[in-house]
C-alpha cells in the first residue's frame, strides 16, 4: 500500500521556520520526483518546490531564497525547510510523489492528506 504522509506544520510568527517532513512508503523509490504544493482558501493549488531523482531542484519564484527541498533516500523521506515566512505562505501544504514510465506513457501521482501551516503574529 502507498503512503504519503506529511508533518510538521503548525502556527508560526512571522520571520519565522518550518521543517515540513514528507515520509513515503510502498512503492515510491527513490526513482519518483517529489514536490511540495500548497493551497491556500479560496485559491488554487500550487507548486512550492520539487526535487528528482537525481537531486535536482525547482522553486517557485515565492519560495526562491527562503525555502529549501531535499530528500533522504535511505529514509524514504523529503524534507522542505521554511525560513523567513509570510503571512502569505499560510496553507495547507501538500507533498506529491511523481514519476512518469516513458516506455508505456504512464505517471504515477500520490498525494499525501496535507498538513497546516500558519503564519500570524
Amino acid at each position: 500500500q502507498v503512503q504519503v504522509v506529511e508533518s510538521g506544520g503548525g502556527l508560526v510568527q512571522p520571520g519565522g521556520s518550518l521543517r515540513l517532513s514528507c515520509e513515503t512508503s510502498g512503492s515510491i523509490s527513490r526513482l519518483y520526483s517529489m514536490g511540495w504544493y500548497r493551497q491556500a482558501p479560496g485559491k488554487q493549488r500550487e507548486l512550492v518546490a520539487s526535487i528528482t531523482s537525481g537531486g535536482r531542484t525547482n522553486y517557485a519564484d515565492s519560495a526562491k531564497g527562503r525555502f529549501t527541498i531535499s530528500r533522504d533516500n535511505a529514509k524514504n523521506t523529503v524534507f522542505m525547510q521554511m525560513n523567513s515566512l509570510k503571512p502569505e505562505d499560510t496553507a495547507v501544504y501538500y507533498c506529491n510523489a511523481h514519476r512518469t514510465y516513458y516506455s508505456s506513457s504512464t505517471v504515477r501521482d500520490y498525494w499525501g492528506q496535507g498538513t497546516q501551516v500558519t503564519v500570524s503574529s
